[in-house]
């Protein structure tokens, strides 16, 4: 029998820390390293761990590089009162994120919805972190972003869509909420990574070799295959989920007039600035129908309290597995890690000539 993996736990203020360490370490302004940190924090506090620390050296490699820019700010190019185009001036995702949703967040109490699309921009992490922002505000907010060409359409081999993740965040009765976050491939890259760093396999559904045929090995997924969409297969409606990847493309891509589909620059190279397209939304439920946190509450307890399935325990509503990592986060006092992404955040840590991060 398999001994269990001994996990470290890191506080949630050292992995900020650490973050704005590492950034700052490479020349990324103070206020860009914090952006960034505090939405790699929140990933990994969620239980993205795909979309955490995993994801600090790709960071990290970009302003290196000089590939983001670590000099300029987002500008507005156009706007109406519930809408603008941004350019993000190839900056930090995160800075551009939040950028975009504090302006959205801004027409929408004013004007009832705002509608913000941004070119110019970079990798934004996890996207529930910009719809959680505009929750805050007691909005209902909306975040999409195009990615690097990862998906493989139904009945393809190549990769042409990107992972093109969508959220929606919604306020319920007291401080419950529904959270929405998922890509419209079947997993996020990311996923399929650490299961290649940890040497286990990945579920058939998940990616695709070189062939366009299903794989369980993550390897010929990341290196010369590409991304299954929501969906899996043609016969288990796979072609649903690039239907989705579509629409977030439209949003995204092609109405800020970003780069789109197989014009975006490949995963982690840097030929050229990856110019994403993101689109941020918020509206005011008060310009609709009085009582919408009720009726929000109303409908996600109802699906809690239904009987589960043989051999389930619980029924849940999107934000609830989230809830559970957090409250499990806070019993042991902060994020817990496998070993190797410990030994890889302290390699980053000594080739930065940084303080590595302090575990529990």
């Amino acid at each position: 029998m398999a001994s269990k993996v001994v996990q470290a736990v890191v506080p949630n203020k050292e992995l900020h820390s650490f973050v704005v360490r590492c950034m700052t370490s490479v020349g990324t302004p103070a206020h860009h390293a914090t952006a960034l940190a505090d939405l790699l924090e929140a990933a990994d506090y969620r239980g993205h761990y795909s979309h955490g620390l995993n994801r600090l050296d790709m960071y990290v490699r970009d302003i290196q590089t000089g590939m983001t820019a670590h000099d300029k700010e987002p500008t507005i190019v156009k706007e109406t009162a519930a809408t603008a185009l941004v350019e993000g001036n190839n900056v930090l995702g995160p800075v551009v994120g939040k950028y975009c949703t504090d302006l959205a967040i801004k027409k929408a109490k004013e004007a009832g919805i705002g509608f913000v699309t941004a070119r110019g921009s970079n990798h934004f992490g996890i996207a529930g972190w910009y719809s959680m922002r505009a929750m805050e505000q007691g909005l209902l907010g909306m975040a999409f972003t195009n990615t690097s060409p990862l998906m493989v359409p139904t009945r393809a081999r190549k990769p042409t869509l990107g992972t093109n993740p969508l959220t929606l965040a919604a306020p319920a009765k007291n401080g419950d909420s529904l959270v929405l976050d998922m890509a419209t491939t079947a997993v996020a890259l990311g996923k399929i990574e650490l299961n290649d760093r940890k040497g286990i396999p990945i579920p058939s559904g998940w990616g695709t070799d070189s062939r366009g045929k299903p794989c369980t090995d993550p390897k010929p997924v990341v290196e010369s295959g590409g991304l299954m969409p929501l969906g899996g297969t043609e016969e288990t409606s796979g072609y649903k989920g690039y239907g989705l990847a579509m629409m977030v493309e439209v949003f995204c891509g092609i109405l800020s007039g970003a780069s789109f589909g197989p014009n975006v620059r490949r995963w982690k190279t840097n030929d050229r600035p990856a110019n994403l397209g993101q689109c941020f939304i918020a509206i005011d439920p008060d310009a609709f129908a009085p009582g919408f946190p009720d009726r929000l509450s109303e409908l996600m307890n109802y699906c809690r309290n239904l009987e589960p399935a043989e051999g389930e325990k619980e029924v849940l509503v999107a934000g609830d597995p989230e809830r559970s990592h957090m409250k499990e986060c806070d019993g042991l006092g902060g994020i817990p890690y496998h070993p190797n992404q410990i030994q890889y955040a302290n390699d980053l840590a000594s080739e930065l000539k940084v303080d590595p991060m302090k575990t529990l």
